[in-house]
């Protein structure tokens, strides 16, 4: 299981080992797991790639609003991990 980078409303934000191929994205929930609301990280904010339900409606917009917000630093962190990677287009 992985770790959360970021916490926040009491979601973890974190990423999964061996999606490193794919462009930069984080997941989200409150406890990590395997089928997680996905974000990828765009070249100016982020976007909802894949909404499972790990993600109360009412808290949507407000974790999008902090993606967006903390983008270059998750670019950062996905880059230490993963020594590669590109933003979604």
């Amino acid at each position: 299981m992985p770790s959360a980078l970021l916490t926040y409303l009491g979601y973890a934000i974190y990423f999964w080992i061996g999606e490193e191929n794919e462009p930069i994205h984080v997941h989200v929930s409150k406890h990590p797991q395997k089928n997680a609301t996905k974000f990828w990280i765009t070249g100016d904010s982020a976007e909802l790639a894949k909404d499972t339900g790990s993600v109360e409606k009412k808290d949507m917009g407000k974790i999008l609003r902090y993606l967006k917000k903390n983008r270059d630093r998750i670019i950062r962190m996905w880059m230490k991990r993963f020594q590669h990677g590109e933003v979604k287009r």
